[in-house]
């Protein structure tokens, strides 16, 4: 689907084409031109319209690439990341939005909707000033909100955090482990897209590329302020996780040595027991003064527990127990 957005004459309109004038250096229009999911058929307007370079078109129309900044003369191509939030639950997923940024004009590809993209959308569609302060503030108001999404989403990975911290000492759990391994892997994930945006934002708000405004640049500052705290976190969450996997280990081994403990004493226990019994059903009669079977029996008996109780008091006078 493909949303067309022009500001001319003060004012901001939807249409359902391109004017190619709008495109000329004199033109006083300022276009947003946003591809939802394009079609091979809908995206012949990168090349056919804007004229922009294949390699640039090749990577807007392709699946997830890191994120990224490039500059090709008559305008700069920047990949970023917003959050999938149809993702499935309890997993942290990322899509790519393509933007192309020109003296007047924004082209923003992605696949699917962008909750970023369609808020910015419904605004410009109410307020004109969005469009008509710039293509390059539009970018930046898209990025802010983009950036801004990943908050909520920090937030729930670290109640998930605090929740696999508390069942770790608790009752045992087959799944905990699995479940440590599938934070460990979002938090990595996090880290991947976090970090290269931090530094593409970082590049807008240097005044690298001539298209971006002074006044815009300040506020991609903000943003990449906000990248850098979001990196910080997420290599915080890191080292919390790799240690509550560390605890994880340890409980489940300090579990595995208390059930041997408890085996092998069992076992020593009866050691005598069955030395015991071995003796006494021997087919030889045991001389033990002139008593009788049933005599003996109760005898051994009472030696038998005699003997398992005293070294369980030895094993626990040693701390065995």
């Amino acid at each position: 689907m493909i949303t067309v957005f022009v500001h001319q004459n003060g004012s901001t309109r939807c249409v359902d084409r391109v004017d190619p004038d709008w495109l000329r250096a004199d033109s006083d229009a300022k276009l947003w031109v946003d591809l939802s999911d394009p079609t091979k058929e809908e995206g012949k307007i990168l090349s056919g319209v804007f004229h922009f370079h294949e390699l640039s078109i090749e990577d807007a129309m392709s699946e997830i690439h890191h994120p990224k900044v490039e500059s090709y003369g008559a305008y700069i191509y920047v990949i970023l990341h917003g959050i999938d939030f149809k993702a499935r639950e309890h997993a942290f997923h990322t899509k790519d939005v393509d933007f192309f940024l020109g003296p007047n004009y924004l082209v923003t590809v992605h696949p699917g909707l962008s909750r970023s993209i369609g808020k910015m959308a419904e605004i410009c569609g109410k307020n004109s000033r969005v469009l008509g302060e710039g293509t390059d503030a539009l970018m930046h108001r898209i990025v802010d909100s983009m950036v801004d999404n990943y908050r909520p989403e920090v937030d729930k990975l670290q109640n998930r955090l605090d929740k696999l911290e508390g069942e770790v000492f608790g009752a045992s759990n087959r799944s905990l482990a699995k479940r440590i391994l599938d934070f460990k892997r979002d938090i990595s994930s996090l880290r991947r897209v976090v970090q290269p945006q931090r530094d593409v934002v970082n590049r807008l708000g240097r005044r690298e590329f001539p298209l971006i405004s002074e006044p815009v640049s300040y506020r991609f500052r903000d943003v990449y302020d906000h990248l850098v705290r979001l990196n910080e976190e997420a290599m915080f969450l890191q080292d919390r996780i790799a240690s509550l996997l560390d605890a994880h280990l340890s409980t489940v081994s300090n579990q595995l040595n208390g059930v041997m403990k408890v085996l092998t004493i069992i076992t020593t226990t009866f050691m005598p027991l069955t030395f015991i019994t071995g003796l006494y059903g021997m087919n030889v009669g045991l001389p033990l003064w002139g008593l009788s079977n049933e005599q003996v029996f109760w005898m051994l008996l009472v030696v038998m527990l005699s003997v398992s109780g005293g070294m369980l008091l030895i094993f626990r006078k040693i701390g065995w127990l």
